[in-house]
């Protein structure tokens, strides 16, 4: 898809990747509408983005039910001036501890926000998204190898890609496409700097957001079904289809490391 004057539709905007999914594909004559919980930040990044009168803001937490219908209300009322071309499910967290100590509505709450808020929003989509539309979510490594740490949120991305492909097939001929982009380890406040020490001592790479935004944009530019960023992460993943022992062994070998920051993240808090 040629992106020049198309609309697209950005949760979880003011976020790191967000905000420069945001910068990259407005520099490239993208109309936005950016969604996000803090008016205040929304419109920060509206002005500084390139040509900030063509961008419009949604403020709404996706966290709810009511989020997602005041997104839907706003998309109903652009489709009067043009509509939505492109949705991209950005919006997402995830917290790093063990799956024993964490409470039940935390998980929930990961859940809800990872996986169901963007499977609601592009069931939402398919009323008001223009033809030919896109469909892009933004899933992570961790949701094609299972990390420990990070179960649910590992559960949430991997039926993020299961779901999208799903769609994808589902809608073929119908003229949308769901597509999947994988990004690794990715500089931004979604990780801690604690989580960042322990990336670094087991040599885990990390990517600054602009290179998922370059990779959004070739994604949707090409109309991509599924792509991972990064190597060996990338290889990894093929490895774990395969062969999930190996990895298993791998990981196994820091699972002291990991422990001890979980250790750490509790003490400090």
């Amino acid at each position: 898809m040629d992106l020049a004057n198309k609309r697209i539709l950005i949760t979880g905007a003011c976020g790191g990747i967000g905000s420069a999914i945001a910068d990259h594909l407005a520099e490239h004559g993208a109309k936005l509408v950016l969604v996000g919980r803090s008016q205040a930040k929304l419109e920060s990044l509206k002005t500084r983005l390139m040509y900030s009168d063509y961008h419009q803001i949604i403020v709404t937490d996706l966290s709810s039910f009511a989020g997602l219908d005041t997104i839907k209300a706003e998309a109903q009322a652009i489709t009067e001036v043009g509509g939505i071309d492109v949705v991209i499910n950005n919006a997402g967290y995830n917290q790093f501890d063990w799956l024993s100590h964490r409470q039940p509505r935390e998980v929930s709450d990961e859940l809800f926000l990872n996986l169901t808020s963007p499977i609601l929003l592009a069931q939402s989509s398919l009323e008001w998204l223009n033809r030919p539309g896109i469909i892009l979510n933004i899933g992570s490594t961790l949701g094609s190898i299972g990390h420990p740490g990070y179960s649910s949120y590992c559960a949430a991305k991997s039926g993020l890609h299961r779901f999208s492909e799903a769609l994808d097939r589902e809608l073929q001929g119908e003229g949308i496409r769901v597509l999947y982009l994988a990004p690794r380890t990715t500089s931004t406040s979604l990780n801690s700097s604690l989580v960042e020490q322990m990336n670094a001592e087991l040599g885990n790479q990390s990517d600054p957001p602009i290179v998922v935004a370059q990779h959004v944009r070739k994604v949707l530019k090409k109309e991509i079904a599924q792509r991972w960023i990064g190597s060996p992460e990338k290889w990894f993943v093929k490895i774990n289809q395969w062969f999930p022992s190996l990895v298993s062994r791998e990981l196994k070998k820091h699972q002291q490391t990991i422990a001890r920051f979980i250790q750490r993240r509790h003490q400090e808090n």
